[in-house]
């Protein structure tokens, strides 16, 4: 059970703690943020309301930890990740029941995705090993005019301090997702997890905590975004910043100064169903693409672009699959959930009705209870409706219909989003010609848009994102090149 057995030193009644210097504490604030279950739409959990003092601290021992922990060697670093990993997947029941309550993500894909953290991290630290165990060694008569003077001897070296900002879709993947990757680099780490998810988050990190880390290594503050929110992402003690989210990594780019941003922001993935598609194969994909998690992924279908001869042929299909899904709530291991919270049901009601008001065709009754919303699609999209360009994040999938290719491209490639796109053909020629002029990080043939496996690379265009995610990708980008030049008075070359 959650916040006990092992996990009973993490909570002070029904308060959570926060992790601060090896230990759990709780807040000089006095104050509590409540975290709201979104079935039944009361208060399940409670968290420490961190102050900016307490940010400071952090960050302060944050500092002192990197710089101690930089000098562990690399195969220690990696024994410590794949001890924490063992842990983390030993009690995924607890935090999987955390991400239940927290999310109502379903029972099934909660248990998932803490045993997918716990493979992410080992892969992690193995990766780690590799790339980080490598440096180069540079000739300097390569470049016109020198002689065999100069070796340059070329490593990897940590950033400092990385500040993490994982989703509420992932709270447990997506904190590791950056946690592993910083520390295996020899970075310290600062978790600030999303409040929807932060009881899960927390568990995790206390498995970490168990794993036998260096104080003050790892830190997990929680609190009000109003109140730390800003102060955390602009602190001068942060050296990198890992954000998945939305428009707030916008304002946080602009924010940030000189410090390295990695950021995945969300995405309005589409569909290209081509005439001579597998559509049987498409419907599948579309369906589980489209409302796996109630559609609150950033890598969910978004928009369906399928060509007027198979339209019908298509909706047919999808009508038929989306009739069979499961709604309730998630203990049940519903196929569809409740939304996060009002707020989130309330917008994908603004533009379920503005699609009505404009003139969409709905496959489905509008349905909603609370935070509950009966999967929905609405075909007969146009381009002035809202649901055509905004990302839902919730179970209603807009169908636009297209009289050529490269229409669908352009309407694509028309979103100020650019994270993932997907084509549907037999003809591999034209997927390839369709892959490269869809301006996305990612195009998938003849499957839905996914993150993963998580080794490989992920990334977006234009408001999606700054830099590429991924094991290999994230060890890279919180490190820097590190230079040692050896000088010679006289030329050196081989005997012969």
């Amino acid at each position: 059970m959650a916040g006990n057995g092992i996990f009973a030193e993490i909570i002070d009644g029904d308060v959570y703690k926060y992790y601060s210097e090896g230990e759990w504490k709780t807040s000089s604030s006095g104050k509590s943020v409540s975290i709201v279950n979104p079935t039944t739409r009361k208060t399940q959990y409670k968290v420490q309301a961190c102050t900016q003092e307490e940010v400071n601290k952090v960050m302060e021992t944050a500092k002192f930890a990197q710089k101690t922990w930089a000098k562990t060697p690399l195969w220690k670093r990696a024994e410590l990740l794949h001890k924490a990993a063992a842990i983390l997947k030993e009690h995924k029941a607890p935090i999987a029941e955390c991400l239940v309550k927290e999310i109502a993500k379903p029972a099934k894909d909660a248990v998932t995705e803490v045993v997918r953290s716990g493979d992410l991290v080992s892969y992690c630290a193995e990766e780690g090993v590799r790339i980080l165990g490598e440096g180069k060694y540079l000739m300097p008569d390569s470049f016109p005019g020198n002689e065999r003077t100069k070796y340059c001897l070329t490593s990897k070296i940590p950033l400092g301090v990385v500040l993490a900002i994982p989703p509420f879709n992932y709270p447990v993947n997506l904190a590791v997702s950056k946690i592993a990757p910083a520390l295996i680099a020899g970075n310290s780490l600062v978790l600030k997890p999303p409040t929807q998810g932060a009881v899960a988050a927390l568990h995790m990190v206390h498995c970490f905590h168990l794993a036998g880390f260096p104080k003050g290594l790892i830190s997990c503050i929680t609190g009000k975004g109003s109140e730390i929110g800003d102060f955390l992402t602009m602190h001068p003690g942060v050296n990198c910043i890992s954000f998945t989210g939305g428009d707030t990594g916008i304002s946080i780019s602009k924010k940030a100064g000189m410090v390295p941003l990695q950021m995945e922001l969300g995405g309005k993935d589409a569909c290209l169903i081509l005439e001579d598609a597998d559509l049987d194969l498409a419907a599948a994909n579309i369906v589980k693409g489209g409302f796996s998690y109630s559609g609150q992924r950033c890598t969910a279908v978004k928009v369906v672009l399928v060509m007027e001869s198979v339209a019908d042929a298509l909706v047919e299909k999808v009508k038929a699959k989306v009739a069979k899904l499961t709604v309730g709530p998630p203990e049940d291991d519903s196929d569809i959930t409740p939304v996060v919270s009002e707020s989130s049901a309330n917008f994908i009601e603004g533009l379920v009705l503005d699609a009505k008001q404009k003139g969409a065709t709905f496959c489905q009754e509008y349905k909603r209870e609370g935070n509950l919303i009966w999967p929905l699609m609405l075909d007969h999209v146009q381009p002035e409706m809202r649901i055509a360009w905004e990302e839902p994040f919730g179970p209603v999938l807009p169908v636009i219909r297209i009289n050529s290719i490269e229409e669908g491209i352009h309407h694509c490639n028309a979103s100020n989003f650019g994270l993932q796109g997907c084509v549907f053909t037999k003809d591999i020629n034209k997927a390839m010609v369709i892959s490269d002029a869809m301006e996305t990080g990612t195009v998938q043939i003849n499957s839905a848009p996914a993150r993963g496996p998580d080794h490989f690379p992920f990334q977006g265009l234009r408001d999606s994102g700054i830099g590429s995610q991924g094991v290999t990708n994230s060890i890279i980008m919180m490190t820097k090149v590190k230079s040692i030049v050896i000088n010679l008075p006289t030329p050196s070359y081989s005997m012969g």
